[in-house]
């Protein structure tokens, strides 16, 4: 069997000799992949390849379509750095480097395609171990606007059901969509940076047993740091999220998940959503730190929810949030609505939800946990005074001050 790892730096195209690494990635991968089918045409030995990306800077005008399981593309090094401190910096004349480096592919997109990597396949199996390790996906630009966060690019995709799929050690950049993965299971989406991306990380249609752990994250003010939907079991830990996303962790309609151990920092409510029917999720020791905005050119910009939407949000039954950390430091003239008590932890709907020993720190008058009048059966334990603690009409609840 020919070698199974292809250096897209050596590679040519048949028929298109001309065409390299560094003028078209995209259609080299493209040719790499259609050669490996050649060479492994059988149900019996399907091993895969190694496709190899070194430290270079590379265009990709064309879209890669990832039909094939057992494929790992990797480079050596994301190559990570802020596009939005240079670009709104003025003069970089003086700078050691002002674009990301490591193993860099410019996602150009000159064919009209949205995304940089596409995996798609129809048939039967599911889409296999397919992984993308430690290299740079740069959307270069968002022009007119470069604090628009809107290029119409799409990092990775998936518009197929997958097994086993790992994003690894990844650096992304000026994307409007950094990831967005449809039909997962056992996804692993672990130790990335991606930032400075209108949204970051969207795993849509439904899943299981997926990770998102241990990553950098941070989004633009109308899109989501992490967003999930119709996931079962996914697992959500040690990740740091920064702002500016509309959300941090975007929970709609998940079930028996699990969102621990991160460090949240966003400048609007709603860090935390528990959209429609969420039921049986674990919101556990996070750390929570809500600001104000701090960087001019996003002054007076929002996520459209007020401070009475809570910092963390909840529709849905049988959930717990339990043992976080609240840090609210929000200058009172900045509050919204204007003279509002912000509220830290809105139980929206629901039945049977649990919240307890939440600890809060505030430079203002808060209310820590508030009950829809349309919840019941709630309890609500050592998470504030009596006077922090708000029950509409009608709500039923179990309450116990904190001492």
């Amino acid at each position: 069997m020919p070698s199974t790892i292809y250096d897209v730096t050596t590679w040519t195209i048949p028929s298109s000799p001309d065409t390299t690494a560094f003028t078209d990635i995209g259609a080299i991968i493209n040719s790499i992949i259609a050669d490996i089918k050649i060479n492994q045409p059988s149900q019996a030995s399907k091993p895969g390849a190694v496709v190899y990306i070194p430290p270079g800077d590379y265009s990709l005008k064309t879209r890669v379509v990832v039909d094939i399981s057992y494929l790992q593309i990797k480079g050596s090094g994301h190559g990570f750095t802020s596009s939005s401190i240079r670009y709104n910096a003025g003069s970089t004349a003086t700078w050691h480097e002002v674009w990301p480096g490591g193993s860099r592919i410019r996602v150009e997109n000159t064919d009209g395609n949205a995304e940089a990597f596409l995996i798609n396949r129809g048939g039967s199996p599911r889409l296999s171990s397919i992984e993308f390790l430690d290299f740079c996906l740069d959307g270069v630009s968002f022009t007119p606007n470069q604090n628009s966060y809107l290029n119409g690019k799409i990092g990775i995709r998936s518009t197929s059901d997958t097994d086993s799929l790992r994003i690894t050690g990844m650096g992304m950049v000026y994307l409007q969509r950094g990831i967005v993965i449809t039909g997962a299971d056992a996804l692993s989406v672990t130790n990335n940076f991606i930032a400075e991306c209108g949204s970051c990380i969207e795993l849509v249609g439904s899943g299981q047993a997926c990770v998102v752990n241990d990553n950098l994250i941070g989004a633009g003010p109308l899109g989501f740091s992490i967003f999930a939907e119709n996931h079962f079991g996914l697992l959500i830990s040690g990740n740091n999220v920064f702002p500016r996303g509309k959300s941090m962790v975007h929970l709609k309609a998940c079930t028996n998940s699990t969102v621990t151990a991160n460090r949240l920092h966003n400048f609007y409510p709603g860090m935390i959503v528990l959209e429609a029917a969420c039921a049986n999720n674990l919101v556990a020791s996070n750390h929570f730190l809500r600001q104000r905005e701090s960087f001019p050119p996003f002054h007076g910009v929002s996520n459209g929810w007020d401070d009475l939407y809570g910092l963390v949000h909840v529709n849905g039954s049988g959930n717990t949030v339990v043992s976080n950390h609240f840090s609210f430091d929000v200058p009172p003239s900045s509050i919204t609505p204007s003279g509002a008590t912000p509220t830290i932890v809105l139980v929206k709907s629901g039945a049977n939800n649990y919240i307890a020993t939440n600890h809060t720190i505030a430079n203002a008058a808060v209310k820590t946990v508030v009950l829809d009048g349309s919840t019941t059966n709630t309890k609500v334990l050592d998470c504030g005074t009596n006077g922090e603690f708000n029950p509409l009409a009608g709500a039923t609840f179990g309450f116990r001050a904190t001492p």
